[in-house]
């Protein structure tokens, strides 16, 4: 990397991680004799400091931007999720699809056409930590519906390159690219998308793109407002949060920018739906103890699209579907049939 074509704020961070990874011993040797005895300790209490920073902005880093990829044969606790799983992974429809994004990655998805002919579609997203299967119980009722389905595997997750999350904030991206893969193959498509927990927030961020016509519909299950929030409330949660939330939230900020290239300020839900004019439907579980409910409320009261809102009681995080899915259901099928009729 060129040091000419870093941002300011890359660079300083860039130049400190360098020169302590190479770290020359005649380099602390020939500072050590210019500065003294004093002088050196301050200087090594200086580069313990940083290490541990560097410890600690490592750690924040894996912890919140890399996943943690979904074993094969692990079993999920819900019948039902399970059951849409290995649907997915068995069906004898499916078709393993990729394309590169816009930044050179090998991209996933995995598309079942419906068994009747139908220029209905569902792009079905999974949140972190998991993969397109984990969608198969949503996509089974799309079908039911009429629907074809396709259901990607966001960047860093299951057979998708990347290594890291991307919150939505890349994602949406991809997506876009998902959208028009559909249209290019049918011109008369009319797409819902549907995302849970981060896949919600990549709807969200998506449908505040300019969108085709053919995207008539969005259902949101569980999204944060903004990143950054997301970030703070779930740093709050962890035992041994004594540090001003503004640190470790710029250390993480920074982490991304050096090693994933974007930015978490960039995650902006709020902004989104400030934006666009997708049909929208709003749906969080009243028990979230991840993603605080409240934030569901103020994605609704922000957006100017034609929407509703729609609360499961007792439900936790994405757990609207299994709480009560003949709600879940029937709120949504009455909100897109009217829109994709």
């Amino acid at each position: 990397m060129e040091l000419n074509l870093l941002k300011k704020y890359k660079l300083k961070y860039y130049i400190t991680n360098m020169v302590l990874l190479n770290n020359k011993e005649n380099t602390i040797s020939t500072i050590g004799a210019v500065m003294g005895k004093k002088g050196n300790v301050f200087f090594m209490g200086v580069v313990s400091t940083i290490l541990g920073g560097l410890f600690i902005g490592d750690r924040l880093y894996k912890m919140a931007a890399v996943p943690k990829l979904h074993e094969p044969d692990e079993v999920h606790e819900n019948q039902m999720i399970q059951s849409g799983r290995m649907w997915v992974r068995n069906s004898p429809d499916k078709k393993d699809i990729y394309l590169d994004s816009i930044d050179k990655l090998h991209l996933h998805a995995a598309y079942i056409a419906n068994k009747e002919q139908s220029h209905k579609y569902a792009i079905c997203i999974h949140g972190i930590n998991d993969n397109s299967e984990y969608m198969g119980a949503y996509a089974l009722h799309y079908q039911s519906k009429g629907y074809n389905t396709l259901l990607p595997d966001l960047r860093g997750h299951g057979k998708s390159e990347g290594g890291y999350a991307g919150f939505g904030i890349q994602d949406r991206y991809d997506i876009l690219q998902w959208i028009y893969w559909i249209i290019k193959r049918d011109k008369d498509a009319k797409i819902v998308l549907h995302g849970v927990s981060m896949g919600a927030a990549t709807v969200l961020m998506t449908t505040g793109e300019r969108l085709p016509e053919n995207v008539k519909a969005a259902v949101e299950d569980s999204s944060y407002t903004t990143v950054k929030e997301q970030f703070a409330d779930v740093y709050h949660m962890l035992k041994g949060s004594f540090f001003p939330v503004a640190l470790p939230l710029w250390i993480i900020r920074m982490e991304i920018k050096l090693r994933a290239d974007y930015d978490i300020n960039d995650g902006d839900c709020i902004a989104a739906v400030k934006r666009s004019a997708t049909p929208t439907m709003f749906m969080h579980g009243d028990s979230d103890r991840f993603i605080n409910p409240k934030m569901c409320k103020r994605l609704f009261e922000a957006s100017t699209c034609e929407k509703e809102y729609c609360t499961i009681i007792g439900a936790d995080h994405i757990e609207g579907i299994r709480k009560d899915t003949s709600k879940y259901w029937s709120r949504i099928d009455s909100f897109i049939d009217k829109q994709v009729g």
